[in-house]
């Protein structure tokens, strides 16, 4: 039920004549309260879209009644006339809501530099509102898809009971981290201030969305926002909820990978043994954006070299002679040379599993990534973006 798994939340997904090919592209999530407190993390691209300028400006006053969202256009780098159609959607939600105008988030997604049909995109929202649902989590999550191939949901139930976060999110290119990747939307019953709802987003997106690394180009619309209903009247305990909001943005972003464009393996890069955690997303990062390596993972080619090329581009303490690197569950290489024999390694299935050894402390952090296909580049040539 993704978005609308939390009671208090209604949602709806239509084809509002945005995308030329008739599918779905405008979602409506509304928070029917009894709080209506939020939280969101955007883009740190310095060139960002007129939704996310909003949608920031939006979060200062306090709370999130409703979002709007669509596909088919990023409503970026459009000037002043796309920021003024981002207004004019918010304040259409607004109207036919019965909300405020700053209560309502606005998030895009697709080619940038294309102003929004606003004549499409406007009646669209009457239309969705109308068929605004506590079932409509699915529609809503499919009406956000661009190049993804299948859309992205994601509920966990409190332990203890009484209190649920659910969610939705777009992603299939330009994953690459700035506190946050692609659109996603999550949702609670839970009774809980917009201050806790921030820092347990923020805590999660940390080690889950912006550690999501599948091409390295970073979008300039990337937005995660998290709301709270309080409908179910349950105050849970501040860290059994950051564990629910963190495992739902670890599954999105696993999903993330999974459909990402072209690709044929999902790689979980491991860096184990490093001085300090930000030498090991240095590290981790470096090894999921080694293009040689993710050429070599497609072809199945188990090439520790490139690993440690890698490795080697980092300011991470390490000394090269005691450098260890796994490729499923095979030291393939050990003390900065060869190791055990790499024909052992088994890479016919869809996850790779590289693990990475600096000896140089008890840090660790873990990166997600996917191969380099001729599958992306086709894919990213005839979609201009």
């Amino acid at each position: 039920m993704s978005v609308t798994a939390a009671k208090g939340f209604r949602a709806a997904g239509i084809a509002a004549g945005i995308k030329e090919n008739g599918n779905p592209d405008l979602a409506l999530v509304v928070n029917d309260g009894p709080r209506r407190a939020a939280a969101g993390v955007f883009t740190s691209n310095r060139v960002k879209a007129a939704p996310v300028l909003w949608s920031e400006q939006a979060l200062k006053a306090g709370q999130i009644s409703a979002v709007v969202l669509n596909s088919g256009g990023a409503n970026a780098c459009t000037g002043p006339k796309g920021f003024q159609d981002t207004h004019a959607t918010a304040e259409k939600a607004a109207e036919v809501l019965g909300r405020g105008p700053i209560e309502v988030a606005v998030c895009s997604t697709g080619l940038i530099g294309v102003l929004l049909p606003m004549d499409k995109l406007l009646p669209g929202i009457e239309t969705a509102a109308a068929q605004l649902s506590e079932h409509g989590g699915e529609k809503a999550a499919l009406a956000i898809k661009t190049t993804d191939t299948v859309h992205k949901t994601s509920v966990v139930s409190s332990k203890s009971g009484g209190w649920t976060v659910g969610g939705m999110a777009k992603g299939a290119g330009m994953l690459a981290p700035g506190l946050a990747t692609m659109l996603v939307v999550l949702t609670t019953d839970a009774d809980l201030d917009g201050e806790s709802l921030d820092r347990a987003l923020r805590a999660a997106t940390r080690v889950t969305f912006d550690r999501v690394d599948s091409d390295g180009c970073m979008s300039t619309n990337d937005t995660v926002l998290l709301l709270a209903s309080g409908a179910s009247g349950a105050v849970p305990e501040y860290e059994e909820f950051a564990e629910a909001v963190r495992a739902v943005c670890d599954d999105l972003g696993r999903q993330l990978i999974g459909d990402a464009e072209g690709a044929s393996k999902d790689i979980k890069v491991e860096v184990v043994g490093a001085a300090t955690e930000d030498d090991a997303v240095e590290v981790g990062r470096a090894v999921a954006r080694n293009n040689l390596l993710k050429c070599a993972i497609h072809g199945e080619d188990p090439n520790w070299g490139r690993v440690l090329s890698a490795i080697g581009t980092t300011r991470a303490v390490f000394e090269p002679d005691r450098l260890n690197v796994a490729i499923n569950g095979v030291w393939v290489c050990k003390n900065g040379s060869v190791g055990e024999d790499r024909a052992r390694v088994d890479m016919r299935y869809r996850e790779v599993h590289i693990v990475a050894d600096l000896a140089a402390g008890d840090a660790e952090a873990t990166i997600w990534t996917n191969d380099l296909t001729a599958d992306y580049v086709h894919e990213n040539s005839a979609y201009s973006s």
